[in-house]
Parts: C-alpha cells; sequence; structure tokens
C-alpha cells in the first residue's frame, strides 16, 4: 500500500446502503473512481487514454441519462489495484478532459443501477438546477430551458 496519503474526497454517495463508518472504511481501500464534469460527448476511449497513464483499468461504467440512456457528464472507473487509483487521484483530479475540467473522487464501489443519472429528468442531479449555458453538458440547465424557449419542443 502506498506510504502517500491521498485526502478523501468530500463527494459521498447519498444513497449508499450502508452506514456512514461502513462507507469510510470502503473508501480507504477502494480502487473505484467517480469522475465528474465531463462533456456529454466524451467517450470511453478518451477517458481510457488518460486514466489509463496512472495503471490498469478494470472497467469504465459511462453515466446514463435514465430515460434516454445516453451518456450524462459522468463515469465510474475501476483500477485493479488501489496505488494506481491514487495516481489517478493525485495527478489527474483538475486536468482538462475534452475541454473541460473533470472531478475525480473516491467511491465505495459500483453496483449495477449507479450509472444511471438520479436528476428529475433522467440526467445528473445538477445539472436539473444549472443556469448558465453550457454546450458541454446540453445547453441550460432542465428547470431553466422551458423559461428560455417554451416553445422549441412542440410537435416533438
Amino acid at each position: 500500500m502506498s506510504t502517500v496519503s491521498v485526502e478523501l474526497s468530500s463527494y459521498r454517495d447519498q444513497h449508499f446502503k450502508g452506514t456512514r463508518g461502513e462507507q469510510e472504511k470502503l473508501l480507504k481501500i477502494t480502487a473505484t473512481l467517480y469522475v465528474g464534469n465531463m462533456s456529454f460527448y466524451t467517450t470511453e476511449e478518451q477517458i481510457h487514454e488518460l486514466f489509463s497513464r496512472c495503471g490498469d483499468i478494470r472497467r469504465i461504467i459511462m453515466g446514463l441519462d435514465k430515460y434516454k440512456k445516453t451518456p450524462c457528464g459522468f463515469c465510474f472507473l475501476e483500477y485493479y489495484v488501489r496505488d494506481d487509483a491514487e495516481n489517478a487521484m493525485r495527478y489527474i483530479n483538475g486536468t482538462r478532459l475534452d475541454d473541460r475540467i473533470v472531478r475525480v473522487d473516491w467511491d465505495a464501489g459500483f453496483i449495477e443501477g449507479r450509472q444511471y443519472g438520479r436528476g428529475k429528468s433522467g440526467g445528473q442531479v445538477r445539472d436539473e438546477y444549472r443556469t448558465d449555458f453550457d454546450s458541454g453538458r446540453g445547453g441550460y440547465g432542465k428547470l431553466i430551458q422551458p423559461k428560455i424557449a417554451p416553445n422549441t419542443n412542440e410537435g416533438r
């Protein structure tokens, strides 16, 4: 195990099935990362190219809109060993991928179903409330879109 400590992040899965202590224990040994703030257009190949610089990747699970089944700006990334995940946290968190600054956080471990967005519209919750225009994340936030262009979806 690495002698250099990598801080546990402030991100916590609010739907974790277990106690906070159990989650903290898993976060200290996991080799799974949550990667957020990605463009909706970032491919699995781009993620692999960047993160494989830190070690061998076991698998990448793309985050999907739960209704449209299209990418929605996050993924889970599993390394085979913790040291490689620590290097990704250390060297890739805060770097640019597909013209966006990505956020890398520890994750207690991927469980089937977590790849789907948890927002009301099917994507990420934070995209529901965004008031700025972000072309890499589908334009304006879902709550403000109807106020800006109420007639753009008629007839669809």
